[in-house]
């Protein structure tokens, strides 16, 4: 069995007493939200102390990963991702959702509830967002309604096997 405690490091305390203004890091809510095994995937700025790990474990009992370079490494992906325009960074999550409902539907067997969330997130940023999608636009919505015809194609040839079966 292995058990792992976590310890960020130093929190930043509020720029000017307002309540939240800097608190928490995303770092911080991202490392409450993992299982704990931080220590095996050191990603994120923590420092992470494995312990009751199995002896023949090729994984460290401590890990500490450099805070000072992870914040870097944070701070140059915000930069970069900065300097993209909104839009494509939206339709770069649009066709991730797309691909995503996808899978679902080619699983076997299909997973229409699934599938239907990413269908439905589609829809609410492609009609959502109308006239402000850029040059992808038209693509976008082709996308949209294409996976909605396979989504109640997949749907239906499930029911008419139900009822062959029943």
């Amino acid at each position: 069995a292995q058990h792992a405690t976590r310890a960020t490091g130093p929190r930043r305390t509020p720029a000017n007493g307002v309540a939240g203004w800097g608190e928490p890091t995303f770092a911080d809510v991202l490392l409450e939200r993992l299982p704990p095994k931080c220590c095996l995937q050191p990603l994120l700025p923590c420092t992470v102390t494995c312990v009751n790990m199995p002896n023949d474990s090729a994984i460290p009992q401590e890990s500490e990963i450099d805070i000072a370079e992870a914040a870097e490494a944070l701070a140059e992906t915000r930069q970069r991702l900065g300097e993209v325009p909104a839009e494509v960074v939206v339709v770069n999550h649009v066709m991730g959702l797309y691909e995503l409902a996808a899978i679902h539907l080619s699983a076997q067997p299909p997973r229409l509830f699934e599938a239907a969330l990413a269908i439905d997130s589609v829809a609410c940023l492609v009609e959502g967002l109308e006239g402000r999608l850029g040059d992808e636009e038209a693509t976008l919505k082709l996308a949209l309604d294409n996976i909605r015809i396979a989504f109640v194609q997949i749907k239906d040839a499930i029911l008419k096997d139900e009822e062959d079966m029943a």
